[in-house]
């Protein structure tokens, strides 16, 4: 018997191709104050959420809520123009539901952005992280709940959670273009509040170099479908330090607007060569 959700993966799927026909086979995520990146994009079809049969909306400031098809040096990009967030009252199944939906599309490779908060002493605002581990103890998992075998294995491994290939070419092109890059691991919080000091320096203590609302899940949907994975975050804040702590959405948006370029000459390269 088909599961209901996979159900509801086939009819959005078969509603989004009557729209557009051509089978994209990249697929970009785009995080809070990212969305300016659609116009490096020949874009061919704009479909809005609200549209889209079992999709969710987004409500956040600084994403527009539409998938966008689209040509990207040469190749077929499907691009995620807002994202959904568990803080927003999503379920965790919801978050990942885009994810999923592109690899019915016939994505192969996924491309993900987002904004992030320091925890690594050395970082500064402005800066980029290219994702090579993640830590997603302090967010729900959105596999849990009877596994349905068409979407992917019960108990998928997530040694290698973002592609070594891809995060290699990403650093070969970043030093091509003289973009300065970090490497490190991302964790994965609730949100939506921003995090108290104790809690940077707890992720700071356990291994995280950065800390965002947003990802993981979408990262371990991605993996359990058999999608290979890149992700980059802009550092927007920097939580580890003691005093002026105080963090605004307003200076999150305006610090990754501000990235944007950068991190745009990066994916579109990537693109080239995927």
């Amino acid at each position: 018997m088909v599961s209901s959700v996979y159900q509801q993966l086939q009819e959005t799927t078969s509603f989004i191709q009557q729209q557009y026909k051509i089978t994209p086979t990249i697929g970009i995520v785009l995080g809070s104050g990212l969305g300016n990146f659609t116009s490096e994009l020949n874009v061919e079809k704009e479909i809005a959420y609200s549209d889209i049969p079992h999709f969710p909306v987004s409500t956040v400031e600084g994403h527009s809520g539409k998938l966008i098809f689209a040509e990207m040096r040469g190749k077929k990009v499907v691009a995620m123009a807002g994202r959904f967030h568990f803080y927003e009252g999503y379920t965790p199944q919801q978050v990942a539901y885009p994810i999923r939906v592109m690899k019915m599309l016939g994505v192969e490779t996924v491309l993900i952005s987002n904004a992030a908060g320091g925890t690594n002493a050395g970082f500064k605002v402005g800066d980029l992280m290219i994702i090579k581990d993640h830590i997603s103890f302090f967010t729900v998992n959105p596999l849990l709940g009877k596994n349905e075998e068409e979407l992917g294995p019960r108990f998928p491994d997530m040694s290698e959670p973002y592609n070594h290939e891809l995060i290699a070419k990403a650093k070969t092109i970043a030093k091509r273009l003289q973009i300065p890059v970090h490497t490190g691991v991302y964790a994965g919080v609730t949100g939506p509040t921003f995090e108290t000091r104790a809690e940077y320096k707890l992720l700071q203590a356990v291994g995280g170099d950065a800390v965002g609302m947003s990802t993981v899940q979408e990262v371990t949907a991605a993996v359990h479908a058999g999608m290979r994975v890149f992700a980059m975050s802009v550092i927007t804040d920097i939580g580890i330090r003691e005093e002026d702590n105080v963090i605004t959405h307003q200076e999150v948006l305006e610090a990754a607007r501000n990235a944007e370029p950068k991190l745009t000459s990066i994916f579109s390269n990537l693109v080239n060569e995927l």
